[in-house]
């Protein structure tokens, strides 16, 4: 099978995402009163509604509704005045309705879209538009619809390999997750390549998270992709037959899913043969694609006006109400932190991108003067030492972590040491000065007494001095290792290099 990169000098793939997002911050079910709680004993947390038991009639969560109205506005949505919810029937056991209660052909957010700017890693997978100077390039994704609907039960399937249903002994069904409001992202099949679609994933979530509405675990499932993908000619521009990969749960299950299934089309075309219309499952261990089923139609779901819910009429005071909830987005907070803090692009938009660690920086960098060293801090050593632990609750205050900045930049401890230094401080929550303090870290940067030193290792080491003015420069770090050696690791090695290189030249 050739490589994605070989593929692509042939075949341009049509990439189209369909988002799922569950409402997690809500307290409630989409049209009941049972609570949403991720992690509940099976089965506790249902009622007649969610269960679909006759006469049990839904009544719409008007959270719920200011939360994809919100989304909308943050993705450069239309947002539509009148809209409808839909049956969507499907047989299926997570289902217990046997349909899902969704919207048509008009939803709350349409004809929306965002700027994707792609650099570094995989930049080169997009071979048909201009890249910048350093790689990258911005290209635009459109959004064609944000749909409310209820996400289904959750089916545990016991034995076999995998958790799937081949093969298993038995199934399990929890209806806990039955109900819980949704969110579905559609976008127009703009994507280009793999990384487009991971990148483009993953700026969604920072929106989500910025806007509170979902806690965006692909890990938990409560946001999650399913890609449609084709392949056509290079320059050509009608559209090949689709296949849809489910469910891919992290971000390089989504680049390696449709990675894979480029490279799976184009063998399948160039060797004569037809891609069907299906839906395929990703199956991480292999790093291959697998049928799942022939892909359904519209006609199968067999939609139709929900009757117990009327039309909603959303008026220009509640979308302005929602609007007034936007906070900064990502990309305006990015933006800010260069203008501001004089940050570097990429640490900008890293911090910018999580909410916790957005406000730990601005708690910190605020009046401290050394902010580049704080982003620098957070994101090579801090972020590593977390191992994936929470910020807001660390034993590091903001106002700490600016004090480790200050002792680095201002030559008290090195940048090896500010990192010995943050371990203890997350360890017992300890200042810096204090902990600096006790082990005796302190930085010699005392001009006079560290002239004294290199002129010593100078008169001791005349031949090294004579080897380096005959060209052998890089006797520069044999002195200031002697010198740091001397000072038992506490010399400022910067001081150090300028004192010795002003004595070699000398």
């Amino acid at each position: 099978m050739k490589t994605i990169q070989e593929v692509f000098r042939d075949w341009e793939a049509v990439i189209g995402l369909e988002v799922h997002t569950e409402l997690t911050t809500l307290k409630t079910k989409m049209f009941c009163d049972c609570p949403i709680d991720f992690g509940a004993p099976p089965n506790t947390h249902t009622c007649p509604v969610c269960l679909g038991l006759p006469g049990a009639l839904p009544v719409p969560n008007r959270a719920a509704i200011e939360s994809i109205v919100l989304a909308g506005l943050a993705t450069n949505c239309d947002i539509e005045k009148r809209s409808m919810f839909y049956r969507k029937t499907y047989m299926y056991p997570d289902m217990p309705k046997n349909f899902q209660t969704t919207q048509g052909p008009i939803a709350f957010c349409m004809r929306g879209g965002l700027d994707l700017t792609v650099s570094g890693q995989g930049s080169d997978e997009r071979i048909d538009v201009e890249h910048a100077e350093d790689g990258s390039y911005t290209t635009h994704i459109g959004i064609t619809r944000i749909h409310m609907e209820e996400d289904a039960g959750k089916m545990i399937h016991v034995g076999g390999t995998d958790g799937r249903i081949a093969g298993a002994s038995y199934s399990l069904v929890d209806y806990n997750r039955a109900g819980t409001p949704l969110i579905e992202l559609v976008t127009e099949p703009d994507l280009r390549t793999p990384e487009e679609a991971r990148r483009f994933m993953q700026k969604l979530r920072q929106i989500f998270l910025a806007i509170g509405i979902s806690d965006c675990s692909m890990e938990e499932g409560s946001m999650r992709c399913d890609g449609n993908i084709s392949l056509r000619r290079r320059g050509s521009t009608g559209f090949g037959t689709k296949t849809e990969l489910k469910n891919m749960n992290s971000f390089k299950a989504l680049h390696d899913g449709l990675a894979y299934e480029i490279c799976r089309q184009a063998e399948v075309l160039e060797q004569g043969g037809v891609i069907y219309q299906e839906t395929r499952h990703f199956e991480p261990a292999t790093k291959r694609t697998i049928v799942m089923r022939t892909k359904e139609t519209a006609e199968d779901y067999r939609l139709f006006p929900e009757p117990d819910l009327a039309p909603y009429d959303l008026s220009d005071e509640f979308i302005e109400r929602v609007r007034a909830k936007l906070p900064e987005l990502p990309d305006a907070k990015s933006a800010r932190y260069q203008d501001e803090f004089g940050l570097a692009a990429a640490d900008a938009e890293t911090l910018a991108g999580d909410p916790a660690w957005a406000r730990f920086f601005e708690d910190a960098a605020a009046g401290s003067g050394h902010a580049v060293r704080i982003a620098n801090l957070m994101i090579n050593e801090l972020a590593g030492q977390l191992k994936g632990g929470d910020i807001a609750t660390c034993k590091v205050a903001p106002a700490s972590l600016a004090e480790l900045a200050d002792l680095v930049d201002g030559d008290a401890i090195s940048g090896k040491q500010a990192k010995e230094v943050l371990a203890e401080m997350l360890e017992t929550g300890d200042g810096p000065a204090a902990i600096v303090e006790r082990r005796g870290m302190k930085q010699v940067s005392d001009a006079g007494e560290l002239e004294a030193i290199v002129e010593q290792l100078i008169a001791d080491n005349p031949d090294k001095v004579e080897a380096y003015r005959n060209g052998k420069k890089g006797l520069t770090g044999f002195f200031v290792g002697q010198a740091m050696k001397a000072t038992k690791g506490q010399g400022n090695p910067k001081v150090i290099s300028q004192i010795v290189t002003r004595y070699l030249e000398g």
